[in-house]
């Protein structure tokens, strides 16, 4: 008997272990997750890591340095440097160097940067919406639960290493 995960990416072969059924059914979802929500964004002109930046300045409400920001990125980028860049050309956030060090760079989202991630709200919760249609509340907040115990399995396996 296949699985639905055998079914969907195509193949005969065999799963090891139920472990590796869930790693790779999450690694599926998350990369569908990543593709449909990057369409939506692609319609505002933004990947989705540049998404995250601006959704980081919008809840913090004040400046704060590029490296927290990438501390608080929901997908971790290797050029944080890169995507502020690319924010700031579309005039969507802006830098400011610190007073008292001048070494620490400080993120601003503009006027035009708040503007752009207020219009995204509605379109992105209507997405949310429909994607997670059809599960209850106490689903939801399983799922949330699994995945947490996920993510502290990931932390704890890092200590192997």
């Amino acid at each position: 008997m296949s699985s639905r995960l055998q079914m969907e990416i195509n193949t005969q072969d065999t799963f090891n272990c139920p472990e590796e059924v869930a790693v790779l059914s999450i690694l599926r979802t998350s990369d569908q997750l990543y593709n449909r929500f990057g369409r939506l964004f692609r319609k505002f002109d933004l990947t989705p890591s540049q998404y995250n930046v601006l959704r980081v300045l919008r809840g913090e409400g004040k400046p704060i340095p590029c490296l927290e920001i990438a501390s608080r990125m929901i997908q971790v980028v290797p050029a944080i440097t890169g995507l502020i860049d690319r924010l700031e050309s579309q005039q969507l956030v802006q830098r400011k160097r610190a007073e008292d060090d001048r070494r620490v760079i400080y993120v601003v989202l503009t006027r035009k940067g708040r503007q752009l991630v207020d219009k995204i709200d509605a379109p992105l919760v209507k997405l949310q919406q429909k994607i997670m249609k059809g599960i209850s509340k106490t689903e939801l907040a399983e799922t949330v639960r699994v995945l947490e115990r996920v993510r502290d399995g990931i932390a704890a396996s890092q200590d192997d290493e």
